[in-house]
């Protein structure tokens, strides 16, 4: 009996021993917003990452929207109930700058970590949206994208057009689409992701005109916004004409419209580079071509949208070293390259998309250098730098208003903009205490 009671001791220690080892790990939330095939990629990053060292575990959380996935963050951090990494969309970039003692700088989290943060090894134009003045990198730019149009070849060969010749300018795209609407070789011509970050944001920057005063916030808080310009007014009327017998089609305010891509009702689709994946998903015969332009305007560069990786303050040293290794292993040449080839989101280190480029990727497949040529083709002027507003998710929902009402038919373009730009102005102003 006495032998048996040590025998149960000792095994009762193993097992314990081992239950011990077992929850050593360091967990790491990691609250985001990708679905789909990105979702995907998101859980394989994290599966991966666990499976390569036994001290950290990454567990991502899907929190909804990225706008969800903000309030969210937000509200956690309130009931000191923060996850240590949080998935921020461009437009909450300005919001979470304003969040002081709420974030750590990343740059500070990798030195935590023992890793010297060199900011020569990201691709200039992201690593300076996510960067305060002072050049200190302030999130990691785990997932940018740039907008471009992606074309149906099938429904371009069935209508007449060049099937390996996407349009450029705007007027050649509203060509196209009524061309392909009337010819029935598509129920619907074209279609839109995200009409503000697309055809307000990018579209001022593409083509280098201002989105706001204050070089569209980056130089002051108390903006004020200047898209209801006449190239605007007449770039929207277009889109509202168009929307009258079915040739343009919209999904929603940001993404959804993809399905109508997807799907082969719509042939044309200006959308984030990131949509890749469900567009190869869904085995459709697809081109890709640049944002297109105004003659006269542009091209000049277009500014990173996608999400960032933000970290809380107030977590323990152990977290902030786990975080660094997980940004460290996000950094890798090898896995930034393969990123950015499966999910159509650029390459945030300069290694990687000179090793994409070295692989021949590019030359097999054209078009998927076009989103990293259009950011970094041209030095950003004081119109393309990027937009960085306190409230920018929340100017996006008044301007969408605006869309929406004007795509229902209830105002043209011109008065949709003026009040879009008169009620963003006065957000912006009680934001900011102006």
């Amino acid at each position: 009996m006495a032998r048996f009671n040590r025998t149960l001791a000792a095994t009762s220690a193993l097992l314990l021993f081992h239950a011990t080892g077992a929850l050593a790990a360091t967990e790491l939330a990691w609250w985001h917003a990708m679905t789909g095939a990105n979702n995907e990629v998101v859980e394989q990053l994290a599966k991966e990452f666990n499976a390569s060292q036994s001290d950290y575990k990454v567990v991502p959380v899907f929190k909804g929207t990225y706008g969800e996935t903000l309030n969210a963050g937000i509200a956690a951090f309130r009931a000191k109930k923060a996850p240590a990494i949080l998935q921020v969309f461009d437009a909450g970039s300005g919001v979470m700058l304003g969040a002081e003692g709420a974030v750590v700088p990343v740059a500070d989290v990798l030195q935590k970590g023992g890793y010297k943060f060199d900011k020569g090894q990201y691709l200039p134009g992201i690593v300076s949206y996510y960067s305060k003045p002072d050049g200190t990198m302030l999130s990691f730019p785990f997932n940018s994208s740039s907008p471009v149009l992606f074309y149906n070849k099938d429904a371009f060969a069935k209508a007449g057009l060049d099937a390996e010749k996407p349009p450029t300018t705007w007027p050649e795209v509203f060509a196209a689409a009524k061309k392909i609407k009337t010819s029935g070789a598509a129920s619907c011509g074209f279609t839109s992701t995200w009409l503000t970050w697309i055809q307000t944001e990018n579209f001022a920057a593409w083509n280098n005109v201002s989105y706001g005063t204050k070089e569209n916030g980056l130089a002051g808080l108390d903006v004020q916004l200047k898209i209801d310009a006449p190239i605007f007014v007449d770039h929207f009327q277009a889109i509202a004409d168009l929307s009258k017998d079915g040739t343009f089609r919209y999904g929603g305010r940001t993404s959804e419209a993809k399905q109508f891509f997807t799907s082969g009702e719509c042939a044309i689709l200006t959308e984030s580079s990131g949509g890749l994946g469900d567009i190869v998903k869904s085995g459709i015969n697809y081109g890709v071509g640049q944002l297109p332009y105004y003659e006269g305007h542009g091209p000049q560069n277009t500014i990173p949208g996608g999400a960032s990786l933000w970290v809380f303050a107030g977590k323990s040293d152990a977290e902030y070293k786990g975080v660094a290794e997980f940004f460290n292993f996000l950094s890798k040449t090898d896995i930034q390259v393969r990123l950015h080839e499966v999910s159509g989101y650029l390459p945030v280190t300069v290694a990687a998309y000179e090793a994409t480029k070295k692989s021949g990727f590019y030359d097999k497949n054209p078009g998927r250098e076009t989103p990293i040529k259009q950011m970094m083709g041209k030095a950003p002027t004081e119109n393309s730098k990027g937009v960085r507003l306190v409230n920018l998710p929340q100017v996006r929902d008044i301007l969408n208003e605006q869309f929406e009402a004007m795509l229902a038919g209830q105002k043209d373009a011109k008065a949709a903009l003026t009040e879009g730009v008169q009620k963003a102005n006065a957000a912006i102003a009680a934001a900011t205490g102006n």
